[in-house]
């Protein structure tokens, strides 16, 4: 049963809904409860009677529902370890006349200049107040109090000690602020760039996630119909990170905790968000009216900084989701239309067109492989099912004999190269533009024997070199009217046998060392008799 964790819904009538899971954090690198923190005030000073005062003077004292913690350190050099082990310190204490007579002046500006830590408050205590005029330390060396050991008295140290820490926290809180809005910026900018829903939803909770804690274990879970909420509507696990991954393709009813559900659906119903000391339950609604939720439980509170950051970030998100349904919608429809026509070919040279899809689907692999952009390959998986684009002007007699062509009849099937190209070049379209180069350079060879323009190596692009693999690999695993399908294994040998010659070597590799992806598509796509 997976509890304490963090979901996030995405819904509307018509769409499918996605849960994202995560469970609490529990490393060292977590925001703990502000009831478990401290001030820390460091000591320094080279008498030990001094050290002694200030912590009895100090011992009961607490601000902000913190208690203090008092650092010792009897010289310049102790304490930059102490503020190196401790860098959350929040107020020094310090003497000036230590190993040298300006000791604790020259600590204060490797505070100041060298450490650039413009938070701790500094306040100067000196025996010797002639030797550090106080209006020249304070501007020169950025000292936040100055007093004379003589005059602090319980009460003043406890006076400074507290307007200090007040004005330490106020600091840290604005900080926080700017820090954080850069995070949501910057966290902001990040998700936009994804195209797909389900990776736009991923980036959001994993960003999300870092402006409130550190690092999460997310997993992906996938439902419909969302608007009845029904015991007969069907919720699988969609996807999930490797320490969630044996829940994936179960009912996320029967393996996370009910209460959780429960907010989840109660969020939906009330359409708001809901924190509680202990729980955010973050509602977004887009302009077309998709829902979505974000559910965090922790076990360390969720302040009001964070409150507002978080907000900020979802009301950030909520157009770019919007974006994200219609970009879907649009690419979705183009792809559909691309799908038709390719099919519309192959049917005309009585191949399946289940082929297209295939060589779309691994071309759309093999270039993240090669290391192109999820985007391009995004364009790619769309573009390559046209790559025949060009059959369409090939004589039936020609397009499915099953003898062996003559040289005229092969002059004529090879020209569907050139004719592809030249019908898909009229476009401004960037889909259109790769699938222009794909139908064109998808026969030229590596070694520069190809068609239609004896292209050499690189000088082939890279959308041309992808494809050509691709669509051999499916054709030879393939029936044709003109072949049987080839095995497996007769398969691998030829492509390893044409590295270097037909087959861009690098691509041919990155194939053959990944084979197991490429006959998984297959599986997933098969030939329909």
């Amino acid at each position: 049963m997976v509890d304490d964790s963090d979901l996030m819904v995405f819904s509307d009538e018509d769409s499918e809904l996605l849960i994202f899971e995560e469970e609490t954090i529990k490393n060292s690198d977590a925001k703990l409860p502000t009831k478990h923190k401290t001030w820390k005030i460091l000591v320094v000073d080279d008498d030990a009677e001094i050290h002694a005062v200030t912590k009895l003077a100090l011992s009961s004292m607490s601000a902000f529902d913190r208690p203090l913690e008092i650092i010792s350190a009897m010289s310049a050099l102790d304490a930059q370890q102490q503020l190196y082990d401790n860098p959350d310190t929040a107020i020094i204490l310090l003497d000036v006349v230590m190993e040298t007579e300006h000791a604790g002046l020259e600590f204060a500006e490797y505070i100041r200049e060298e450490l650039k830590n413009p938070l701790v408050r500094i306040i100067l205590r000196t025996g010797q107040p002639g030797q550090a005029p106080e209006h020249e330390v304070i501007a020169r060396y950025d000292i936040n109090d100055y007093k004379e050991k003589t005059e602090l008295t319980t009460q003043k140290l406890y006076s400074a000690v507290y307007t200090a820490l007040r004005t330490y926290q106020n600091l840290c809180q604005l900080e926080e602020s700017r820090v954080g809005l850069l995070k949501v910026l910057d966290a902001t900018a990040n998700i936009f760039e994804m195209r797909s829903l389900e990776r736009f939803a991923q980036g959001v909770l994993e960003q999300a996630s870092a402006l409130l804690f550190n690092s999460f274990d997310i997993l992906y879970l996938n439902t419909a119909g969302i608007a009845s909420a029904s015991d007969e509507d069907k919720q699988i696990i969609l996807a999930a990170t490797e320490n969630n991954i044996d829940l994936v393709g179960q009912d996320p009813r029967e393996v996370l905790d009910k209460t959780i559900n429960q907010s989840i659906q109660n969020t939906l119903k009330a359409k708001k968000t809901v924190i509680t000391k202990d729980e955010f339950m973050g509602y977004l609604r887009t302009p077309s009216g998709t829902e979505a939720v974000i559910y965090i439980q922790t076990e360390m509170p969720i302040d009001h900084p964070d409150r507002s950051l978080i907000e900020l970030f979802f009301r950030n998100v909520t157009l770019g989701m919007e974006n994200i349904y219609l970009r879907q919608d649009v690419e979705a429809s183009q792809q559909e239309l691309v799908y038709m026509l390719a099919d519309a070919v192959e049917t005309r040279s009585n191949e399946t067109g289940n082929h297209v899809k295939r060589v779309g689907e691994y071309s759309y692999q093999l270039g993240l492989l090669a290391g192109m952009s999820e985007n391009d390959a995004e364009t790619l998986r769309n573009a390559a099912p046209l790559h025949d684009i060009g059959k369409i002007g090939i004589p039936d007699a020609i397009l499915n004999k099953p003898a062996k062509l003559t040289p005229e009849e092969r002059l004529v099937m090879n020209s569907h190269a050139k004719q592809g190209a030249r019908l898909l070049a009229s476009s401004d379209r960037h889909l259109l533009k790769m699938a222009s180069i794909i139908a064109g350079q998808h026969h030229e060879r590596w070694d520069g024997r190809g068609y239609p323009y004896g292209l050499r190596g690189e000088d082939i692009h890279i959308y041309g070199r992808i494809v050509c693999l691709t669509d051999i690999f499916d054709a030879l695993l393939s029936k044709r009217c003109y072949k049987p399908a080839w095995g497996r294994e007769k398969v691998t040998a030829y492509i390893k046998e044409e590295s270097g010659a037909l087959f861009d070597p690098r691509l041919a590799t990155l194939l053959l060392d990944n084979l197991e992806i490429f006959f998984k598509i297959r599986t997933s796509l098969p030939d329909n008799e």
